[in-house]
């Protein structure tokens, strides 16, 4: 793997580095015992029944003595089978040390890996999550997690047992016969070759199928979220037609890579079978010409068949690697995105001063200019009204002043209080100012998480009042299991209007010294929206407030009032300045009031 691959998967491994080491240890041992039974069975053979001396190192005859000598061990051949009985045991021991081992180890790697995916990605720029797909995301940190997760705990974890089962195996095949040991070893470079050759055509066929599933998952996934959009508009047909068309075209990628995989592992059968019957063939005209014995034959036998599991392993290893590597790489797009970060000597100053637009200018990535030269003051405490039609900067500016967008340099300048908002940290700079946004999320939780959300100390009587401040109270009074009726996924179950209120009432429990409305009252009717307005002023005077709005009426009274068309402000003042300027103000007023 590559450096950056192995640091990210280092990284990932704090916490579980002794578990592994465990597990490596245990199917190491687990080797060893594998190693240890043919040479019983062989002294068993040749030594304790045909009578042939002995050739084992002196260790080995130390303990052949103390249980009296391969003369004894021939008239007690129990002994032997208990020997290899015992060794059979000591070897499942090992075997349990390690899948238990293994098993913590992995899991701790994915809970690792995810936590730091969730964290990681909730500190990545509001611009990231605009440019890559939610479904595509998710996959990332389910599927690619589980991939990556199966490699090291499967394969890596087993590469020290594949290491000792080859090296003893090819010491003691060699130490009984070295021809024998060169013929068994014929296929093993090219079984090795064959699979570093597959390992690239591999890797390419799994990132299409990778990149595919994201594409499926972000198609179910915006359905779901969608789901009444589609109903609405009877779009079930055209939207399962076009699920089903990406998803036979996702299945027959992934049965090209089973057959390139099927191609792979066969000629891998044939070659270990070619292996088998080759150790066979000549290992009993060996027998016959008398220069290996039957003990030694098989033994030979065991150690070949252990000799074949570890050499397909790594062929194995190294398929599992290009999917593994794929995988890495998916991942560490996300780890490797660039996070939020505030500016050496961020500060975080009183919010309660004048918000400055000075000369701002802002386009997203590849786009057009969505904001041309955008000056204004907004006294802090006093209330500014927006109005512009779609596509006139009105969100961006708001974006903008929360840093969800990042103001590029020589674009202008936004200032609180004196203090550019890029000096000040983001935390700091969020957390005292309170959004609602223009379509409010809600949460698959209760009314009274959702509301409270923004507070974790928020109490039930705060929660209620800041409800009645939004004209929701009655509403949820109405609901048979009051604040803790579960809302569905994204508030599916409220209506548009309550949604809406649910988010500006969580907004007035926050207590920001700047609360902005993003068209949040669209969806009231005019009484409730006059209301809701009223109980701002009277909670926070104090506060600055910005309303974005297309309704006149929820505008009239601000301080200020600007008129945003094509990215520029083309009028600002007050409503009695405005509704009689001749501009477009006036022809909204107009028509909305009937005049």
């Amino acid at each position: 793997m590559k450096k950056g691959k192995t640091a990210l998967i280092r990284r990932f491994l704090k916490g579980c580095r002794i578990m592994f080491i465990i597990s490596i240890l245990s199917a190491a041992l687990t080797a060893f015992a594998d190693m240890v039974t043919p040479q019983i069975i062989r002294a068993a053979i040749d030594n304790a029944i045909g009578g042939n001396p002995p050739d084992f190192p002196e260790s080995v005859m130390r303990i052949v003595n103390f249980f009296g000598g391969f003369d004894y061990l021939g008239e007690n051949l129990w002994i032997m089978a208990l020997a290899i009985i015992v060794v059979a045991v000591v070897k499942v021991g090992f075997q349990y040390i390690f899948r238990v081992s293994n098993t913590a180890a992995s899991e701790t790697l994915v809970k690792n890996m995810r936590d730091s995916l969730f964290k990681h990605i909730e500190h990545l720029p509001f611009s990231w999550h605009m440019k890559n797909r939610t479904g595509d995301i998710i996959q990332r940190c389910t599927s690619d997690i589980d991939t990556i997760k199966n490699f090291v705990s499967e394969q890596l974890s087993s590469i020290f047992r594949i290491i000792i089962l080859l090296v003893l195996s090819v010491t003691f095949m060699t130490s009984m016969n070295l021809p024998l040991t060169l013929i068994a070893l014929i296929p093993t470079p090219v079984i090795i070759a064959y699979s570093f050759i597959f390992h690239r055509k591999i890797g390419k066929g799994f990132e299409k199928c990778d990149e595919n599933e994201g594409k499926l998952s972000a198609i179910a996934q915006e359905n779901l979220t969608g789901v009444r959009v589609v109903r609405a508009f009877g779009r079930e047909k055209y939207e399962r037609d076009r699920f089903e068309e990406h998803n036979e075209f996702y299945t027959g990628l992934w049965i090209s890579l089973s057959k390139l995989m099927s191609r792979f592992w066969s000629v891998s059968d044939i070659l270990a079978g070619i292996q088998i019957m080759l150790v066979l063939v000549f290992g009993a005209v060996f027998c016959v010409e008398g220069s290996m014995s039957s003990g030694e034959y098989v033994a030979f036998i065991s150690y070949n068949s252990l000799l074949v599991w570890p050499i397909r392993q790594l062929g194995r290893m190294i398929s599992e690697m290009s999917k593994a590597g794929v995988s890495i790489d998916r991942v560490r797009y996300i780890m490797e995105s660039e996070p939020e970060h505030d500016r050496p000597g961020a500060t975080e100053p009183d919010m309660s001063g004048d918000i400055v637009f000075e000369h701002v200018s802002f386009a997203y990535e590849g786009c057009p200019a969505v904001l041309n030269d955008i000056s204004f003051t907004m006294k802090g405490g006093s209330t500014l009204g927006i109005l512009g039609g779609t596509g006139s900067g009105k969100s961006t500016l708001i974006m903008l002043l929360d840093r969800l967008y990042d103001l590029p340099d020589n674009c202008g300048k936004i200032t609180v209080g004196g203090v550019n908002i890029a000096d000040i940290k983001a935390e700091h700079l969020r957390k005292n100012i309170g959004v609602v946004l223009q379509e409010p999320f809600l949460f698959s939780r209760t009314i009274s998480e959702n509301i409270g959300i923004t507070r974790s100390d928020a109490s039930l009587s705060e929660i209620r009042a800041a409800a009645k401040a939004a004209c929701l109270d009655d509403t949820v009074s109405a609901f048979s299991k009051g604040y803790d009726t579960v809302v569905g996924e994204r508030g599916v179950t409220l209506s548009g209007g309550q949604k809406q209120r649910a988010a500006i009432a969580r907004i007035l429990t926050k207590n920001s010294p700047i609360l902005i409305f993003d068209d949040s009252l669209s969806a009231v009717d005019t009484e409730t929206d006059e209301k809701i307005r009223a109980s701002l002023e009277e909670r926070f005077g104090s506060a600055s407030i910005i309303i974005i709005s297309h309704r006149i009426t929820t505008l009239s009274k601000a301080d200020k009032i600007i008129v945003l068309e094509h990215g520029k402000i083309v009028e600002q003042g007050t409503h009695e300045e405005l509704k009689n300027l001749g501009g477009p103000y006036q022809k909204i007023f107009e028509i909305q009031s009937g005049v």
